[in-house]
Formats: C-alpha cells, structure tokens, sequence
C-alpha cells in the first residue's frame, strides 16, 4: 500500500484546497491517472496516481485545506480486500461473502441473533477471509467500522473518525453513521435559522439564510478569490499608490489593423490585436523611465534589466496575470501568440507556476468589458500598471478651425510614489502615448 501525499508546489506555496476528488474509495486505477484537483493560491493543480492500484480510503473531502507532504488518500494492492466503491454487498464475487461479513458483525457485537444460530456452516468456513479484509481495511485507516457503515458514510460524505460508536468495544456500525448524519443535518438546519455567522460554520458553500425576512444567499469564497483580496488590500496598505490618466487617439493604430489584419492572419497564424500594440508601447516608455520597472526590497531599489510584461485575464475563479517573457525581444506575432496561449491556460485552468511568477509590469484591459476609466490597483511587489480602456468616438478639435469624431481611449498609469515621482508618471504615460498614436515608431524602439 501506498500514500497519496499533497505534491510541492513552489516556495511560496505551502498549502492548498481539494477543489475536487475524480475518484472514490473502491476504485481502481492507473499510473498516471488524476485522482483530485488541488486549488491553490495562484494555480489549480492535479494529482496523479503513481501506481496501478485500488483507492482504499480518502483521508481529506474536498473543500478541506491541506499541507504540503500531508496523506490525502491510500492506494492499495486490490484484490478481494476492496470492492468497488457503492457496489451493494449481494453483487461481491462469491455467494458465501455477503454471509460472512455479517457473521463478523454479529460476532464483533457479540449479541447473536435467531439469523446467527441458523446460519450456513459453510459462511462460518470463509468468516476468517471476511475478517482478514476488513482488518486491514481498518489498518489503512485506523478506524473499526462494519462495511455496511462505510458504505453509508462514502455515500453521505461522512468522515468516520467524527462518529461515536455506542458498540462497547467501538466498532462502528450502520446505525452510528445514520446517528450522526440525522444529528448533523439537524445542527445545520438549526444554524441556518438562527443568525448569518452561525449559518456561514455550516461549511456549505451556498447556504440561504434569512436577513430580516429577505432572502440571502451566503458563498464561501475561493481561496484564489481570498488571496486576490488580500493581495490588493495589501498593495492599497504598503503602497503610496498614485493614478495619473491621459488619451490616445487610435485612428492610426485602427488604420494598421485594418490594412494589414488579414495578412498578418494568413502569415502567422493570429490576429493582430491590441495588445501587440500597448506592449510595445509600454516596453519602449519603460527603457526611458527604468524606475517604472524595479520594485523595492527594504531600503533598497532593484531596477531590473529584462521586460517581463504581465497581462491581466479575467478567469473563471478571479483576474490572473499571466506573464510574457522577454517582451522586448518579440515580435508582434511573438506576443499576440503568448498572449493567446497564457489566456487560453488561464481559462482552462491549465496555469503553472512558472507562468504567473516574475512579472516587472502589468497592462490590464478594462476596455473589453465597456470600462470607460479606472484607477488599476497595483499588482505588488511591481511599482506600475497600466490601464487600457474603451474605444469611443469622440469629437476632437484638430486644430483651431477643425473638430472631427476620432476614436480615442483613456490609458491610466497607477504607480508606486516612494520610487516614482509625478513627473517621470506622467512623462512615461506621455511616451506611450506617443507611440501609440505613431505606430511606425514602435519599430524604431524594437
């Protein structure tokens, strides 16, 4: 028999939530096959297994935090010792079996019945076997029940070491777990009338509680969702956080798009998008304002040389920013397949580690859901962010006699005051600006 233990995960990771279990006690399975998915912090992860075997009990339910190295479940040799999970004790291999494991119940509770005294010789002959199974069943996890009460307790979602066997010699039986299910569902039917803390230590994850007669419905949060909260109060904590906003006049950049769209399709095999454009722009601004590009470690400043840009995916569980390496040796193409590739990961819950970490800056896109302006909060320990918003058509007056309807788009640059002055803020939002509304000249930069 093996362990099924929580896998390291990275350094800044030391714990995790069982998002989900693919598999249950009695099943059998395969190397490499996934056995439950952890959500952590930053990404969700699957475990596999690491050999062919029967799942001979899971230690931790879903919704339960868990530690890096803990047991979560065992898997065991199979064999007659484990059956499949829910399968009705008249449908196990031999007639014989069925008696035999009641004849061990009985005898374990020593209080023989009038079926007892009228039982097969022949279920008497294979009690032993009976016996030998279960008894390593409660080796593997350290708990005595009949096999009809974990049957009941896997089909309820019961973890047998919270029910109190009334057997004098602490066998847990059938009636214990119906016992403690009844007592259970009652407490929780209690809590959810009485006030909305007591109803929130249910531990279920939608519970409809009454508020002065109203209807209101109380969700666990994600634990993604609860360190995406703690991280942005955070930054607003530690941070002298600051937003300064301009605009950028997108005819140029449209005009681009429209001319070369369907040639850059066929060439490269993606769309040219915005974000080709925005990156370029930020990567140029920040070779001039290098403090936009550092973060602060105690009382020093570290500027770092390379431009990993971060960019912004609003995913199922919470916004992640996935991170484009090396984005000043990219191409256009080169970005715009990153981009699509990290936000695909991201959807699909695919992220690793290795994709979230090392950002040196963010560019979030507000405007894909009709924000016309924002102030981004920053996405610590990074020092700026840049905000992109909606394109609209506004008039604009082109010189004294002459207004025309162009589409511009609010950019807003949040930035950490403790390295970065107003005026460098401002300067390097007029630089992306610049090229922007100039798009030849993001070749110049590189």
């Amino acid at each position: 028999m093996s362990e099924i233990k929580v896998p390291e995960m990275g350094e800044s990771i030391t714990e995790g939530t069982i998002a989900k279990w693919h598999v249950r006690e009695g099943d059998r399975v395969h190397t490499g096959d996934v056995l439950a998915e952890l959500e952590t912090d930053k990404v969700n992860l699957e475990i596999s297994a690491e050999q062919d075997g029967v799942i001979e009990g899971i230690l931790r339910q879903e919704g339960e935090t868990v530690g890096i190295g803990e047991t979560i479940a065992r898997i065991g040799a199979g064999g007659d010792a484990a059956a499949p999970a829910g399968k009705p004790a008249d449908e196990t291999d031999g007639g014989a079996r069925p008696a035999a494991s009641g004849d061990a119940d009985k005898a374990a509770a020593a209080t023989p019945s009038a079926q007892e005294a009228t039982a097969p010789a022949s279920a008497g002959a294979s009690s032993n076997d009976s016996r030998t199974s279960e008894q390593a069943r409660q080796a593997a996890d350290g708990y005595a029940a009949s096999p009809a009460a974990r049957k009941l307790a896997r089909e309820r979602g019961i973890d047998l070491g919270q029910v109190a066997a009334q057997d004098p010699i602490g066998r847990i039986r059938q009636e214990d777990v119906k016992a403690h299910s009844e007592q259970k569902g009652a407490e929780s039917s209690k809590a959810q009338q009485s006030t909305p803390a007591a109803a929130a230590k249910t531990g279920e994850s939608a519970v409809a509680v009454s508020d002065g007669g109203k209807p209101v419905e109380r969700r666990k949060m994600s634990r993604r969702r609860i360190t995406i909260a703690n991280r942005l109060v955070e930054a607003q904590r530690t941070a002298a956080m600051l937003t300064t906003f301009n605009e950028v006049d997108m005819t140029a950049i449209l005009d681009v798009r429209k001319r070369r769209k369907q040639a850059f399709q066929e060439k490269n095999d993606i769309g040219l998008g915005f974000m080709s454009f925005f990156t370029k722009a930020v990567v140029g601004a920040l070779k001039r304002f290098p403090l936009l590009n550092a973060e602060i470690k105690g009382d020093e400043i570290l500027v770092k040389q390379y431009y990993d840009i971060g960019i912004a995916v609003s995913a199922k569980e919470g916004l992640v920013v996935p991170v484009v390496r090396d984005a000043d040796r990219l191409g256009f193409a080169g970005i715009e397949k990153q981009i699509a590739e990290l936000a695909g990961k991201a959807r699909s819950n695919t992220l690793s580690l290795n994709d979230l970490q090392g950002g040196t800056f963010t560019i979030t896109n507000g405007g894909v859901f009709g924000s016309l302006l924002s102030t981004p909060i920053l996405n610590t320990p990074q020092v700026g962010i840049l905000g992109m918003h909606k394109i609209q058509l506004r008039p604009i007056a082109i010189d004294e006699t002459t207004m025309a309807n162009r589409p511009m788009m609010y950019i807003a640059l949040s930035y950490d005051h403790r390295i970065v002055d107003g005026s460098e803020a401002v300067r390097f939002l007029v630089v992306v600006k610049e090229l922007l509304e100039d798009p030849e000249s993001l070749l110049l930069e590189g």
